[in-house]
């Protein structure tokens, strides 16, 4: 109430309260998590059509309808659950805002985006390609490993780049 009349009136927001609310870290990491879950989904399911959630399940062979509705219905889940990373993410980052604490630096910003989308691709290929081995990256082929393997590289490499992207706008700012 008194930001939204001091807003009115002209008059400077107050400062922001010390230990109200979420790091500005973490809404940008959502971000990237949920972003890189779209477009592994957009691109690598729906677009390419290389796999989908449960292609090397029984059952989930994308060469049967049965098997497609499946895999549609899952990816349905899928593509739900990115989108709620997405909309905690913005909601988390405009509740920071209203509450005056200001944005991370731009390359900050961008850096977590990358840092989350690389977790994204770290567990979600770990987890669903190596371990539970519920799809690959390009099940449509033989011997899709190497896929697997080259989509953790990618993701490792957008972590690290993410990380040496945030620190450097942390430290240019010193």
């Amino acid at each position: 109430m008194a930001t939204t009349a001091a807003r009115e009136t002209g008059d400077p927001a107050p400062p922001p309260r010390a230990g109200t609310g979420s790091s500005p870290r973490t809404a940008p990491l959502l971000l990237g998590l949920g972003l890189g879950g779209f477009l592994d989904g957009i691109v690598l399911h729906q677009v390419l059509q290389w796999h989908h959630m449960v292609t090397s399940t029984k059952g989930g062979s994308f060469d049967t309808i049965a098997g497609l509705e499946r895999n549609t219905l899952v990816d349905g889940f899928f593509h739900l659950a990115t989108w709620v990373l997405v909309i905690t993410a913005t909601t988390m980052m405009f509740r920071s805002w209203r509450a005056g604490r200001p944005a991370p630096p731009p390359r900050v910003h961008v850096g977590l985006i990358l840092v989350g989308w690389g977790i994204f691709n770290l567990v979600e290929g770990t987890i669903n390609h190596l371990i539970l081995g519920i799809h690959h990256v390009r099940d449509d082929l033989g011997a899709p490993i190497g896929w697997d393997l080259a989509f953790l590289a990618l993701g490792l490499v957008q972590v690290l780049g993410g990380l040496a992207l945030a620190r450097s706008a942390d430290t240019g700012a010193r």
